[in-house]
């Protein structure tokens, strides 16, 4: 078996090698995404590489010369990487749809076709958002029977028994109007993930309402409770309630429209900041004294746990949810931690075989 590391062009990449043939999972990333990029892509890169499986591989698209020079310059061996050559980047000043189309060599756009091909396991990119939900809904397509995909994110919930959990919150950017019908189905995607990628047995869904009791909120809420309650495939638990969603007294997965879903989200981002300009920091000794301290008395860190997991940078991005491959999408201001989140993000996505347990699932409907 031929082993080549490093791919000089992106159109001989699998005629030169059969290596991937004995790799699980095939991490894409855009390296050319993001306002930092590729310097804060590559470092992110570098990091996550320490911390995903061995069988798990980075597939990095982007400037090749650019990205072996930043690996050799954070002291990583070039060869742990896969490199995919491209000459275009999609600029976020760019026309998502045309530039998709007319910029065939960019990273992004090149990720997309490996990822419809079946070269990469998953795709990620800080870079356009409008670009990447272009190839989400053009190239990868949306899962037979989803009526509209959807971009949600994990938030952290906290409980006296278990400590820091993550519930699943959608929609957080895409459907700013979305119909009662949607949304119910919302319920069933957000249940299908919580089982496959967070483990979770029996996921509780609710709609996020200004109050818990059923009647309660606008006819869109109305609606969709109905729907969702008359729903056999998963566990409708009724409304929540916001002053709830970062408990686990309620739900696992919280659905909402585009609108106050994105808001409710970058609330929690500024509650994030403002708690850490305030100081609000783990002491050094008791953060020195974590290893052993945090075995035998784990509830005294769960504060400062707490609000890293508000940290958006500690899951590095959004799921496009819906499609038929893992897809990723990362701020535009990523740092090196949000890049690494996001690749352990993807990694952990890609195993959950996600987009295969929603297609059975709708096909069983």
């Amino acid at each position: 078996m031929v082993v080549l590391n490093l791919f000089y062009h992106h159109r001989t990449i699998f005629d030169a090698c059969d290596k991937y043939k004995t790799i699980m999972i095939r991490i894409g990333i855009d390296a050319m995404g993001g306002d930092f990029a590729p310097e804060v892509a590559i470092e992110g890169a570098v990091r996550a590489l320490k911390l995903i499986d061995k069988e798990s591989r980075i597939v990095l698209f982007g400037d090749q010369s650019r990205i072996v020079e930043l690996i050799k310059r954070h002291n990583a061996k070039v060869e742990d990487f896969d490199i995919v050559a491209t000459t275009e980047v999609i600029e976020m000043g760019d026309h998502p749809a045309k530039a998709f189309v007319a910029k065939k060599d960019s990273s992004i756009s090149v990720g997309f076709r490996y990822l419809a091909e079946g070269k990469v396991d998953g795709f990620a990119s800080a870079g356009s958002t409008g670009a990447m939900m272009v190839g989400s809904m053009q190239v990868i397509k949306p899962i037979e029977g989803v009526i509209r995909p959807v971009l949600a994110t994990l938030i952290p919930t906290i409980s006296p028994e278990k400590g820091i959990q993550r519930s699943v919150l959608m929609d957080v950017g895409l459907n700013v109007d979305a119909k009662p019908e949607v949304l119910a189905q919302y319920g069933l995607l957000g249940s299908i993930y919580a089982k496959s990628a967070l483990g979770l047995e029996k996921p509780r869904v609710a709609v996020l309402n200004i109050g818990e009791e059923e009647g309660k909120g606008n006819v869109q809420a109305k609606a969709t409770y109905d729907l969702m309650k008359a729903d056999t495939r998963f566990n409708f638990v009724g409304n929540v309630e916001a002053s709830y969603i970062f408990t686990d007294k309620i739900a696992d997965v919280v659905v909402a429209d585009a609108f106050v879903g994105n808001s409710l989200l970058k609330m929690g981002e500024a509650l994030y900041r403002i708690n850490h300009r305030l100081g609000g920091k783990i002491p050094s000794l008791r953060k020195m004294l974590r290893p052993l301290l945090g075995r035998i008395i784990p509830k005294l860190y769960w504060q400062q746990d707490f609000w890293d997991a508000m940290n958006a940078e500690s899951i590095g991005g959004v799921q496009v949810m819906g499609v038929n491959a893992p897809v990723m999408i990362g701020h535009g201001s990523s740092s090196p931690r949000a890049i690494c989140s996001m690749i352990l993000s993807m990694e952990r996505d890609i195993k959950s075989n996600f987009p295969e347990h929603l297609r059975q699932a709708l096909k069983e409907a």
